[in-house]
């Protein structure tokens, strides 16, 4: 059988319609091999990132508004390293989960995580 070149594929299609149709074909043949529990995962594992993203945007706005109250630069200071310490122990937790969560993914374990 002979190699179809660039211009047997260009003649193949004939309106943009045509090509746009022949590139969703290709992707949606690449989806097939998703099942939905793995889809399902993938978008809990994004549920995850979007509601720690929402959880520290609100610990932010509680420090700024502490920040603004206090009274002196020791209490500033305060508020400061409380901050950092607690950012650094929910990105620290956050990672876990993530990992965990990636994990069964790709390792097709269906089990939820204890909370």
């Amino acid at each position: 059988m002979a190699k179809k070149t660039e211009t047997d594929t260009a003649k193949s299609i004939e309106t943009p319609l045509d090509a746009i149709a022949q590139l969703q074909e290709t992707g949606l043949s690449n989806l097939m091999g998703m099942n939905t529990a793995w889809v399902e995962a993938i978008s809990d594992m994004g549920a995850e990132v979007v509601s720690f993203v929402a959880d520290r945007i609100k610990e932010d706005v509680k420090t700024q508004h502490m920040m603004l109250h206090c009274k002196n630069v020791e209490e500033l200071q305060h508020i400061q390293a409380e901050f950092i310490q607690k950012a650094m122990d929910q990105y620290h937790d956050e990672t876990g989960k993530l990992v965990e969560m990636s994990t069964r993914v790709f390792s097709g374990s269906k089990d939820k995580p204890e909370n």
